[in-house]
């Protein structure tokens, strides 16, 4: 049975996210007012009868009905490019992490420490683990801190997507991808590859493992 938690936008954990669902809600705000208005419009047409066949012309109503629009663009347009400028800005990223996609699993390098690299393979199912995502190898990320991550891929072109972050960038051959990620709480957030990338697509999956900055150097000095 559906719940209303199946159908909403994913609990935001990152900066970039909580922007993202701000201007989701802005923009379906804008798309209700309009739907609302022109199916009013259409059923008063159809419904009455008092309509003058004659007119042949009115210059005001023109106007209005060209210049809403552009100032609704403008509206949708302007929070649109600045979510858009800052999911490309990166400053001073406290470390950086490369994920690179296989068929099909996922590699990730911590690149500012030395020999901290490990594969992560999706686990066979069993009742304790989430079916289809979760990993033997989860990536670890300090809380609060301004990450640099990285995509790649060996083989074809994959997708490394974590909803909860707001991330979405493609893992590309002989191309390296950047994006921030940085998360505002501990827990574990879940994603999967989103490029049609071959038989068994659908079985590498990604976690992302917040924690307090403490835990992550301790996580460090165990590697």
């Amino acid at each position: 049975m559906a719940t209303w938690s199946n159908i909403k936008l994913q609990d935001a954990n990152s900066p970039t996210m909580e922007e993202l669902t701000f201007f989701h809600d802005h923009t379906l705000m804008i798309l209700t007012v309009i739907t609302v208005m022109i199916s009013y419009i259409m059923i008063s047409l159809t419904s009455n009868k008092l309509i003058n066949r004659y007119l042949l012309e009115g210059q005001t109503i023109e106007m209005i009905w060209t210049i809403m629009p552009a100032i609704t663009l403008i509206f949708i347009a302007i929070p649109s490019l600045r979510i858009l400028y800052l999911m490309d800005e990166i400053n001073s990223p406290s470390i950086t992490i490369k994920a690179i996609g296989h068929q099909w699993y996922w590699s990730y390098e911590y690149s500012d420490f030395k020999n901290i690299e490990f594969d992560s393979y999706m686990k066979p199912w069993e009742w304790q683990y989430n079916r289809l995502l979760d990993v033997d190898n989860r990536m670890i990320v300090p809380m609060n801190n301004q990450v640099r991550m990285i995509t790649t891929a060996t083989d074809v072109l994959h997708s490394w997507a974590v909803p909860s972050l707001g991330i979405k960038i493609d893992a590309t051959p002989g191309r390296l991808n950047q994006t921030p990620l940085m998360t505002k709480r501990p827990g574990m957030m879940y994603g999967q590859c989103s490029e049609i990338c071959g038989a068994n697509h659908s079985f590498m999956p990604i976690v992302v493992e917040s924690v307090p900055t403490n835990t992550f150097l301790k996580w460090l000095k165990s590697q």
